[in-house]
């Protein structure tokens, strides 16, 4: 007699090793999306609790009372948000105004030291923010721009003029100098060459760069927190006040307020951003 050994069907095995393929996988994509979706669940739960203590996992009276607060005249909500869209849309206008020209010079002329004037455009993202908008606020502070709008769009447009440079040298460096040349032949002025040519074909990078600054402002804090305040109230101020209060039901609603424009505007990016631009950054 010989022993009977029983032998899995091939069928039952490959299944088997191929969910313990998946597992890693499975386990890596979980931790991401809980990373990503989690806060932003938790957020939604502060936004419509009532009342909400530990040791409770959920909130215990539900409601909208809070929004009614967070939108009524004495809440601030509505003018810290026209606050900050304004100064974000006038912090656009102001960067786009730099990096047009700086970027058409850096990307088609022919400048000493363009990589060095590149790079100075990211030495405010290269010290802490705290140490750079305090010297900003006491250099501001003498000319009188503390407290005031320009003061706060100025700070704003320091930070954006990175991504609106930087994609703007990359959207005029993607465009095929022979089409402006094919402009000129048949008689076109370098000024219509540029506006009928140029621009629309560097639009798409412009606008992603024009995005890009717009959030940066929006979301800016510690720019506004230095410069701005008591005077200039932004949303993300507000946020901070009712965080430092520990009222998470205001600082959540404030938050989701926030994440709309952004989530709209990175599907903006998405759209206007393209490979070709990408791929001339820093070159």
């Amino acid at each position: 007699m010989t022993a009977r050994t029983d032998v899995a069907p091939p069928a039952a095995a490959t299944a088997k090793h191929a969910w313990l393929a998946w597992l890693p996988r499975t386990l890596v994509l979980g931790l991401f999306a809980f990373a990503i979706f989690g806060p932003l669940a938790n957020m939604l739960l502060w936004a419509v609790a009532e009342v909400w203590y530990f040791p409770h996992k959920l909130p215990l009276e539900w409601g909208f009372g809070f929004w009614q607060r967070v939108f009524k005249p004495r809440g601030n909500a509505m003018l810290s948000l026209y606050n900050s869209v304004a100064i974000a849309l006038l912090t656009v206008i102001a960067s786009l105004v730099v990096a047009i020209p700086a970027g058409l010079a850096l990307a088609r002329g022919r400048l000493p030291w363009r990589g060095l004037i590149l790079v100075a455009f990211l030495v405010p993202q290269a010290f802490p923010a705290v140490a750079v908008h305090i010297n900003i606020a006491r250099i501001f502070y003498g000319y009188g721009l503390t407290g005031t709008f320009v003061g706060v769009i100025l700070v704003h447009t320091v930070q954006g003029l990175v991504f609106a440079v930087w994609i703007s040298t990359a959207a005029f460096a993607a465009i095929d100098r022979e089409l402006e040349e094919a402009a000129r032949n048949i008689g076109a002025s370098p000024l219509r060459t540029f506006l009928t040519v140029t621009m629309p074909l560097a639009l798409p990078g412009i606008m992603a760069s024009a995005v890009f600054v717009f959030l940066i402002s929006l979301d800016e804090f510690t720019g506004t927190f230095f410069v701005g305040v008591p005077d200039v109230i932004t949303m993300p101020l507000l946020l901070f006040n009712a965080s430092m209060e520990g009222n998470y039901q205001i600082a959540s609603i404030t938050s989701l307020i926030l994440l709309v424009p952004s989530v709209i505007f990175m599907f903006l990016i998405e759209r206007f951003l393209k490979a070709d631009v990408l791929a001339k950054v820093g070159s």
